[in-house]
């Protein structure tokens, strides 16, 4: 065993206060019923500005919703894909499926082409709950759709959408009467979502959350910030990713709190959101803490009820003069990811470090730093991969769907392989210093690199290409996307052209911003792709930079038009 495994308690985070300590309580619906009953008037969903439902309101959406789904064929361990921006109703549907022993199946609403079929496809859904906007990205692929069946649309349903297999129906036809419990035996271990992540050397993997997973994941959040029911946590980052789900909804579920919902980001209203709705504690992600310090500072910037940030990874080259201007105190941080939760969380009252994470969540994980080659642990301050061991059942995930070979991969040698690459030091603190396989992370995203080589690989004119991820002055400290592209012989192929292509065929997250033309890709002697080269290598005279050549996606368009 070594020192790592088992830190003194000045060297760990010890501050897990389980709201609900028999962990057959771990269950979304019984958590719900549980609050409906002991805090039937406190209000709890608020969507932006409207009046917020509370929490005996809810889950009588819930149960009708619930009784409506189950109606329509969505029974125990059945998945539902929601493919849908953030809204009211997304909640609602998440936890009606919760109820029934369905499985959620939260899609990025930016998704097309083969994203959009990858996801779909790996879990089987016969059936999306989606909007009459995002249909036609539906109707674009229902010929690789091998599973969907069944469409509800949420509001407006397009006369003409162009699909021939999938049915439509009105998402309010799922609006039961019934307003009971179904009382659906639903266990801790069962599934409860699954959430894809980035792969890195292939496509994108499904985790496999049982309810216990995300229950933990939820109690995590609330112990971090020391949630109480006097507070009002806001988010207003996707739906589709676990940071809303069960880092903030979740949460204020559990402790009885106020949950403010928007359906995106707004560095310009953040501190007016922050004061319109009496928010005492928000989230910022990625580069988004940068974004709101970049707006004009106000003389009424500090006048706000928020006590608490949760920023990850948080500026520390911003962090003092943020607290001064806004006038709140204390940051929070943690590491981990959808499959583990959170085995590094950062003490609530303890002074960090800059660049640390985290301290070991000692109660709950085993933690140590390898060599990725060998698995043996590194010498303390040296870089090594982390890996983690959960001490209580189903506090990880259980693996991936359908794919056995990547589960097995990530649990070799009895340990949940992150792929984050850290350093620890003598007291006990973790630094993330980079992702050990090639992940990217933009725009606040996770995107893997294999799935935009594919789509630049799909370009007629394209032999070869490798993706990595450039840090620059203005990334905020995350990656902008360079492609290197190999043309095939004899052919020259216009950038501005291939940037069109990957905008109409991928997210605007995985849209490259780099482009450079080279006659071969530096391989290593076995034919792996050396993509170390490549980033180091960086922005040379010959790479052509979209940004700097005016070239914008029609996502920015719409974003400067707003």
């Amino acid at each position: 065993m070594t020192a790592q495994m088992h830190p003194m308690a000045d060297e760990a985070f010890r501050d897990i206060v389980l709201t609900f300590p028999d962990q057959r309580d771990w269950v979304l619906g019984r958590v719900l019923e549980h609050r409906a009953k002991v805090d039937a008037d406190r209000p709890f969903l608020q969507w932006e500005e409207s009046r917020p439902l509370t929490f005996a309101e809810t889950n009588r959406e819930v149960n009708r919703l619930a009784h409506g789904l189950a109606a329509a064929g969505v029974g125990h361990g059945d998945r539902v894909m929601l493919f849908l921006p953030n809204c009211r109703d997304y909640v609602l549907t998440w936890f009606a499926l919760a109820k029934l022993g369905a499985v959620e199946v939260p899609v990025n609403s930016h998704y097309r082409g083969q994203f959009l079929e990858h996801v779909a496809n790996n879990c089987a859904a016969r059936m999306v709950v989606t909007t009459g906007d995002l249909l036609p990205r539906i109707a674009e692929s229902e010929p690789q759709l091998l599973h969907l069946r069944q469409a509800f649309v949420i509001g407006a349903v397009p006369e003409d959408p162009g699909l021939k297999q999938i049915a439509l129906r009105d998402f309010d036809e799922l609006r039961s009467s019934n307003e009971d419990d179904p009382a659906v035996t639903v266990s801790p271990s069962d599934i409860c979502a699954i959430l894809f992540t980035s792969g890195t050397t292939g496509l994108s993997k499904g985790v496999l959350m049982p309810h216990a997973q995300m229950f933990f994941f939820a109690e995590q959040g609330a112990s971090l910030v020391r949630l109480t029911h006097d507070d009002v946590y806001m988010n207003a980052f996707p739906l589709f990713h676990g940071n809303a789900q069960f880092l903030t909804t979740y949460p204020c579920l559990i402790r009885g709190a106020r949950a403010v919902l928007y359906e995106r980001f707004s560095a310009g209203d953040w501190i007016d959101r922050i004061r319109r709705n009496d928010v005492t504690l928000t989230n910022l992600l990625g580069v988004t803490m940068d974004f709101v310090f970049k707006q004009p500072a106000r003389p009424d910037d500090a006048d706000n009820k928020l006590r608490l940030v949760y920023a990850v990874p948080t500026a520390h080259a911003i962090l003092a003069q943020f607290k001064r201007r806004f006038d709140v105190h204390v940051f929070v941080d943690a590491f981990g990811q959808t499959e583990t939760c959170w085995p590094l969380m950062t003490p609530y009252d303890e002074d960090r470090p800059p660049g640390a994470v985290g301290k070991v969540v000692a109660d709950w994980y085993d933690v140590r730093l390898v060599n990725p080659e060998t698995d043996e642990d590194v010498p303390e301050g040296e870089l090594g991969e982390l890996v983690v061991r959960h001490k209580r059942p189903w506090t990880l995930c259980a693996g991936y769907n359908g794919n056995a070979e990547a589960t097995l991969n990530a649990m070799r040698n009895l340990w949940w392989h992150t792929g984050d690459g850290m350093r620890r030091d003598a007291a006990g603190w973790y630094y993330f210093v980079d992702r050990v396989n090639d992940a990217l992370r933009v725009r606040g995203e996770n995107v893997s690199s294999y799935e935009v080589e594919q789509v630049v690989l799909s370009h007629p004119d394209v032999l070869e290409c490798a993706a990595v991820g450039l840090r620059t002055e203005t990334s905020g400290g995350e990656h902008e996307i360079k492609i290197s592209v190999v043309p095939r012989p004899g052919l020259a192929i216009d950038p501005v052209a291939l940037i069109r292509h990957c905008e109409a065929r991928a997210p605007y997250f995985a849209v490259p911003r780099f482009v450079e033309f080279i006659e071969r890709l530096p391989r290593t002697p076995t034919e792996k792709i050396q993509k170390h080269l490549l980033r180091k290598s960086g922005i040379g005279p010959s790479t052509w930079d979209r940004v700097a050549a005016g070239v914008k996606t029609e996502h920015e368009l719409k974003r400067e038009r707003r």
